[in-house]
């Protein structure tokens, strides 16, 4: 039998590409099993400390019962497709939030009912504000004790204050005498008096005195961002369900709005409804607008409508080998379809690629088919030269969309083989990781030869040395982790730059003068040649991009200890040309003197990666985390309250100093303390 073809099966308008985000241990994973389970997509509900996760695949995921890759998978609710993907919580994977964040049209997240917003909340939220995601807030963990329905969206509102965010839910009890929800929308109480079916429910209707009073402030909050609902509510008129719900969509979709529903998924309340939300309340892709982008060699402004019968425009977000070794690229396609067997253009490399299957994936279980249109996310195998970020289109119809921004790699770790024999192999392993992570990057050591592996944190080589061990069946030593300095420069300078070389009937001549100057923290690095450089043969042809390769291949040295410079701007002021002896080569390596040189006449400075740290400790053991916090050659910027009577030491610190930091903190608060801590900047070490 021939495998589906998908273009149409389904109607934009049922479609749903949704994702999951949350804090570490707000209870996504949980949340987005209990969903598969009530849509019919699983049988099984898999609990993420049993190891059991259907999303949770990889065996790192299992063992730490944390999410470490983003895992897509698709079901029906209400005779719509939904399309997900659970992403990670931890600061560490924060590419795989972003990336999916990338390429979805709406989001859940997913707050803890006793913590309120995190740290990682905030930066999802903001990754989420980037891409101009639509979103929910589904508030989970009502059972726990202290959890505060009222607490959280007073959280909610201060930490995010240009949004309105509309309760549609109120939970039913707290804690151990949870109940279920109430629906604010439709009048209903809602029980759920099985704890192991989330699909059983008990509705009755009509609410309390005090119900009533949350439903009325839903009306007002909505009358303040609606017209049509501010008539009614001065008026003194009824407003109805459906015409809530209307109100609710459009604004969710304009992102006045952020509908807040509640549950606890561990006791499986909440669920169905929080589906019936996805499917009434967050965008299908005709709601969205057209996705844009650029004519790859005009520059010129395009845009691309949800047409499966229009060009091809789709973006690639992500690389995996999955569980096979076999590569696989994520695909979301805006415009047009891909078949299997189809050539595609990819328009940044400006190349052509064969697909030569297509899969729709439920974690890492695959179902081929033959064809997928706009508006569905695949995998496709047969692509060698596409990476994360890239964009695939129709060759009469070019467009590159915008590609995902780059994530500073802050940690780095020695890794080489038990075996010499091994080194080429891991290099290889190395390269592949780096493929389906660009967080991660690896590179040789010019001074000492060894092996680097960069990446985001401890947590993030560890497991990558392990997939190392596991996946490619290397065995490995690795060195401790250490920071990724970075280098700056503090003033311009310029210089030249002389490549001679005689003998063996050979004459190899190239000079070049060079400027650096130091651009604004994060603006990344620049080449440009100046228009009066003189010789036309310095301004067209091959000879700038290997001068800009020459720069490039100087600044990764560095100027100071070989770290890599960054925010600099290059300009190639002049050259010299002799015929018959310059070749374009010499004047590569004539830039790489050049630029070296200015740069160590520019004022070099080191640069610190700097992360934002938060502590959580009982008010008893307050002192201990401040001391600790200041031996770390931390910053106090706050001291803030919890609900619980803890406290919350708010503080910046260099990351260098944050090695085996848990440790510490446990044996000085007798381990009733916790951090969390994030990258925030690169500033000047020491200062």
């Amino acid at each position: 039998m021939s495998a589906p073809d998908v273009t149409a099966t389904r109607k934009l308008g049922t479609i749903r590409n949704i994702g999951v985000v949350a804090h570490i241990d707000a209870g996504k994973t949980t949340v987005t099993e209990r969903l598969l389970f009530v849509s019919g997509r699983s049988f099984k509900m898999g609990e993420v400390h049993d190891g059991e996760a259907a999303m949770d695949w990889m065996p790192q995921e299992r063992e730490r019962g944390i999410t470490i890759t983003a895992a897509a998978t698709s079901f029906a609710w209400r005779g719509c497709d939904v399309h997900l993907i659970d992403t990670p919580g931890h600061v560490d994977f924060t590419i795989e939030v972003e990336r999916s964040l990338r390429v979805l049209d709406g989001a859940i997240v997913v707050l803890d009912g006793v913590a309120g917003v995190e740290p990682q909340s905030e930066t999802v939220w903001r990754q989420a504000d980037r891409w101009e995601v639509p979103r929910v807030v589904f508030v989970n963990k009502m059972d726990r004790a202290g959890a505060d329905f009222a607490r959280v969206l007073a959280d909610l509102r201060a930490h995010f204050p240009t949004r309105t965010f509309a309760p549609i839910q109120w939970p039913l009890g707290q804690a151990d005498e949870l109940e279920g929800v109430v629906d604010l929308i439709e009048g209903q109480v809602l029980r759920f008096p099985d704890p192991d079916d989330p699909r059983q429910i008990e509705g009755t209707s009509g609410l309390s005195a005090e119900l009533a009073e949350h439903r009325a402030e839903l009306v007002e909050a909505l009358a303040e961002v609606d017209d049509g609902l501010a008539d009614a509510w001065l008026n003194g008129r009824e407003v109805g369900a459906e015409e809530l719900r209307k109100v609710l969509r459009s604004t969710t979709l304009s992102g006045k709005v952020v509908p807040v529903l509640c549950g606890a998924a561990l006791r499986n309340i909440g669920l169905p409804q929080l589906l019936d939300a996805v499917v009434d309340l967050l965008p299908s892709p005709l709601d969205v607008p057209p996705v844009q982008g650029e004519h790859p060699r005009t520059g010129e402004h395009q845009t691309r409508q949800a047409d499966p019968d229009g060009p091809l425009c789709a973006l690639a977000f992500k690389v995996s080998s999955l569980d096979e070794g076999r590569r696989f690229v994520f695909l979301r396609i805006y415009s047009g379809s891909v078949a299997e067997g189809d050539e595609v253009w990819n328009a940044g490399r400006q190349c052509t690629e064969r697909v030569s299957r297509l899969v729709l994936l439920h974690a890492n279980q695959k179902t081929r088919v033959m064809r997928v249109g706009a508006g569905h996310i695949c995998a496709v195998m047969g692509l060698k030269k596409t990476v994360t970020g890239d964009t695939l289109a129709d060759t009469r119809h070019p467009i590159v969309l915008e590609a995902l921004q780059n994530h500073e790699s802050v940690v780095s770790q020695a890794i080489e083989p038990e075996a010499q024999k091994d080194r080429d192999d891991l290099i290889e392993a190395m390269n592949r990781l780096c493929d389906e992570d660009p967080t991660l990057r690896t590179r040789e050591d010019t001074q000492t030869g060894e092996l680097l592996l960069s990446g985001m944190g401890e947590l993030h080589l560890e497991v990558a040395v392990d997939r190392l061990r596991r996946e490619a069946g290397l065995q490995v030593r690795v060195g401790r982790p250490q920071v990724m300095l970075r280098e700056a420069l503090t003033k311009s300078a310029e210089a030249e730059g002389t490549f001679e070389r005689h003998g063996e009937g050979i004459e190899l001549y190239g000079h070049v003068r060079v400027r650096v100057e130091p651009l604004a923290r994060g603006e990344g690095n620049r080449f440009t040649v100046d228009p009066n450089v003189g010789d036309r043969r310095f301004l067209s042809g091959e000879i700038p991009a290997l001068c800009k390769q020459g720069a490039e291949d100087a600044l990764s040295s560095g100027a100071l200890e070989s770290y890599p410079l960054g925010d600099v701007h290059v300009t190639l002021l002049s050259a010299t040309w002799k015929d018959g002896h310059s070749k374009p080569l010499a004047y590569q390596v004539a830039t790489v003197r050049a630029v070296r040189d200015a740069c160590a006449a520019a004022g070099p400075v080191l640069l610190e990666p700097i992360v934002a740290l938060e502590v959580t400790a009982p008010v008893d053991f307050l002192g201990e985390a401040l001391s600790s916090v200041a031996t770390r050659h931390g910053e106090v910027r706050d001291v803030l309250d919890t609900v619980d009577g803890a406290r919350i030491v708010v503080a910046e610190a260099p990351l260098r100093q944050m090695f085996g930091y848990s440790n510490e903190l446990r044996s000085l608060t007798q381990g009733r303390a916790s951090f969390t801590m994030r990258f925030v900047r690169y500033d000047r070490a020491g200062s």
